[in-house]
């Protein structure tokens, strides 16, 4: 009986895999949360170089932070900056976008901020 067990184990353990990255959505909502920081919150800026680790940390491909940077500037200047994406990712913005729309209401925009700034402190910094 535990020879049966510890078979099951080790295919179940073999069925998963190791462990993988990250959906891209998690990372997709928190580049636009940086985004969304610097322009709405005062005196922070974004890093850019600290979101491209950041993904890597995640796992994501390369190019993800690029992929996503282009595809938020396209939805929120109307296509006139960045580039469309594929529709999976422009979903994924999307979504950001609302949840960060609904947090932004529900917190007041004070209250947002002193959460972005505690939330992505690896990501802004202060200008200057």
């Amino acid at each position: 009986m535990s020879l049966r067990l510890t078979i099951a184990a080790v295919l179940t353990a073999a069925a998963v895999g190791p462990v993988s990255a990250e959906p891209r959505h998690v990372y997709t909502t928190m580049v636009l949360e940086a985004f969304a920081t610097k322009v709405e919150c005062p005196g922070i800026d974004v890093v850019y170089q600290d979101l491209v680790k950041k993904a890597e940390d995640m796992q994501m491909p390369d190019g993800t932070t690029e992929k996503v940077r282009q595809a938020i500037a396209y939805m929120h200047t109307g296509g006139k900056m960045g580039q469309k994406q594929d529709d999976d990712l422009m979903a994924e913005v999307a979504v950001a976008t609302q949840a960060i729309d609904m947090d932004q209401r529900r917190l007041g925009m004070t209250n947002w901020c002193e959460e972005q700034k505690k939330t992505l402190a690896g990501f802004i910094r202060p200008k200057g």
